[in-house]
C-alpha cells in the first residue's frame, strides 16, 4: 500500500509517516500542496493525508487532481481549523473519507489511513483481477 501525507508541519508528518510505516506501508511525505500535485502526476497512491490548510493553501485542488488522475485513492483530511466542522467538506472532495483533527492519536490515524488505504486496494483488485 502507498500513501502520501501532506502536511505543512514536518515533525508532524514524519511521525505520522513512522506509525504507517510500522503497518507495512510505503510513505512518501512533503510540506506542501505543490509538491503534492506534482507526485499526483506521477506517482500511484492508495490513500492520502492531506492537511486542510497546506503550506499555500491548497488542498481542495490536491483533492481535485487526486479525483481525476486517482480515482481510486481515499483521501483522509485533517485540520486543527474549525473550517468543514460541519461535514460539508464532503460534498466538496468526492474522494474524502475522514476528516480528523490534527491532534488525533498518530497511531489512530495510521489505522484510519491503513483501513483506507486497503480499501482502495481492494477496490482495485476487483476491478481488475489477475
Amino acid at each position: 500500500m502507498r500513501a502520501l501525507i501532506v502536511q505543512r508541519n514536518e515533525n508532524l508528518g514524519g511521525i505520522w509517516q513512522r506509525h504507517l510505516e510500522r503497518l507495512e506501508v510505503d510513505v512518501t511525505c512533503v510540506q506542501s500542496a505543490a509538491s503534492a500535485l506534482n507526485l499526483i502526476s506521477g506517482e500511484t497512491f492508495d490513500v492520502i493525508v492531506l492537511d486542510l490548510m497546506p503550506a499555500e493553501g491548497a488542498a481542495l485542488a490536491v483533492a481535485d487532481l487526486v479525483r481525476f488522475r486517482q480515482p481510486r485513492a481515499n483521501i483522509v483530511f485533517v485540520t486543527d481549523t474549525t473550517f468543514f466542522s460541519d461535514g460539508s467538506i464532503f460534498n466538496y472532495a468526492a474522494n474524502a473519507r475522514a476528516f480528523v483533527k490534527t491532534a488525533t492519536p498518530p497511531q489512530d490515524l495510521a489505522a484510519i489511513v491503513h483501513h483506507y488505504g486497503s480499501t482502495a486496494r481492494d477496490h482495485a483488485a476487483h476491478r481488475n483481477p489477475i
